[in-house]
């Protein structure tokens, strides 16, 4: 499987009888699925079929899907109330006429209240929902086509990363400070300058000291892990798909035995490599962030 990244943009449009629409779909990052759909007053059925579409193809980011819509306007058309009207002839008709008041008309009597009434005349029966539908998939297509393109990007950069940070961690497995000599002439050295500071020395404390300086000393463990964390994430890019939250926690433990390394180191060249490291590893985990 291939990686995709969380960020993309893709748009399509097309007609459907006198309609025109256009979708519009972008993504951002984020840390789980979040789906915001804007569908016109009347398509809340379209809003749930395009809410499930999403969710399949999607697992990670914050989802923009727009549908724009426009329709011509109604034609209009004027309708008479022919009970009413016949109602106001009869009514007229029984008047006795006046030669003071004119006599009705039937303009008159049309421009009455309720006699007619302006309506819109609907288009011939369109379900635009398949169209629309079929839409929304040519979009969500180009925008997974793009994070996959961007995604394949990330799995380059990702992998030159990992590939710094074994190389730093083969460097501080080959540091000449971490050698059974090299680790006893330090341990010699401080032991003797506590010595030299003290009056009286228990020898049986100092020796515990000893023992205990030279096993915080000892990185071999951080070593083993960070190999075993780059592994681990090495294969979790070959291996693709959804895989950005599992390597954001790998990038976390990869930092956290950067750190314990270098805190722990008594060495130069030992605490230049597990510098390089963390700034490595932090460059890992912010490309990290961009995966689905």
């Amino acid at each position: 499987m291939t990686l995709s990244s969380m960020t993309g943009f893709a748009r399509s449009g097309g007609q459907a009888g006198s309609a025109t629409w256009a979708w519009e779909v972008k993504s951002v990052n984020a840390k789980g699925l979040e789906l915001r759909i804007r569908v016109p007053p009347g398509f809340d059925a379209l809003e749930a079929a395009a809410r499930t579409r999403l969710a399949a193809r999607l697992k990670r980011g914050t989802v923009h899907a727009a549908l724009n819509l426009q329709r011509p306007k109604p034609r209009q058309t004027a309708r008479i109330d022919r009970d009413r009207l016949d109602a106001l002839i009869a009514a007229v008709s029984e008047i006795v006429p006046s030669p003071r008041v004119a006599p009705a008309t039937l303009d008159g009597l049309l421009a009455l209240p309720g006699v007619v009434e302006i309506v819109e005349v609907a288009e011939p029966g369109t379900d635009l929902d398949p169209a629309l539908l079929e839409g929304l998939d040519a979009a969500l297509e180009a925008l997974c086509a793009m994070r996959s393109a961007e995604g394949a990007e990330l799995r380059r950069v990702l992998g030159e990363r990992l590939s710094a940070v074994s190389a730093l961690t083969a460097r501080a497995q080959a540091a000449p400070g971490r050698t059974p000599e090299a680790v006893r002439a330090r341990l010699a050295a401080r032991v003797a300058e506590i010595a030299a500071a003290a009056d009286t020395l228990d020898p049986v404390r100092l020796h515990q000291e000893a023992v205990l300086m030279a096993a915080k000393a000892d990185v071999r463990e951080e070593l083993d892990r960070l190999a075993m964390h780059a592994a681990a994430a090495s294969a979790l890019l070959d291996e693709g798909g959804a895989v950005g939250r599992r390597l954001d926690f790998l990038a976390q433990e990869l930092g956290r035995e950067a750190g314990t390394l270098c805190a722990k180191s008594g060495d130069a060249e030992l605490t230049a490599a597990g510098l390089a490291l963390r700034t490595e590893i932090e460059q890992f985990r912010e490309q990290v962030q961009n995966l689905e």
